[in-house]
């Protein structure tokens, strides 16, 4: 495991959509830092300040960016993180899983395949919460029987029968 304040060197430097309500603001800003000087490009899609905002415009502003392919991964930071993921969700391309440690972050890219992920800047210490982005990033699906899983939470799925 890497300490907190070591930069993985991304194998390829996949771009990441960044989004937080005013809750997550700090996090976001600090996620953003960790992931420039790794070499990963930022699309920060925002908020930017403190003042109220609501937390579904920037779950699908990241949704979309990765749906649409112009990030390959996306983290979304509010105060809980849950109803950002829930508004993640709503793009049927998006796996968005909320995360606490970084054995969830591993996790749900080794078995779930997410492209996205969630965290509650209210829930999760900043420590905690910038090596669970590092271990997301770095962490490859593990595919095999998790595949046919991850297959049935695909868009177009549906039971036989």
């Amino acid at each position: 495991m890497n300490p907190a304040n070591t930069p993985i060197a991304p194998t390829v430097a996949a771009t990441v959509a960044l989004g937080a309500d005013h809750a997550g603001v700090a996090m976001k800003a600090a996620i953003r830092e960790m992931l420039e000087a790794a070499g990963h490009p930022v699309l920060d899609l925002g908020t930017h300040g403190t003042e109220s905002v609501d937390y579904p415009d920037f779950g699908a502003a990241v949704a979309s960016a990765v749906a649409e392919g112009r990030a390959t991964f996306g983290v979304l930071v509010c105060g809980t993180g849950i109803g950002i993921s829930i508004a993640a969700n709503r793009n049927p391309a998006i796996r968005c899983a909320l995360v606490h440690d970084v054995t969830g972050a591993r996790l749900t890219r080794t078995h779930n395949d997410a492209n996205v992920i969630a965290l509650g800047a209210r829930m999760t210490g900043m420590e905690v919460a910038l090596d669970a982005v590092r271990i997301f990033l770095d962490t490859p699906f593990e595919g095999g029987r998790h595949g046919r899983r991850v297959q049935k939470l695909s868009p177009g799925w549906s039971a036989s029968p």
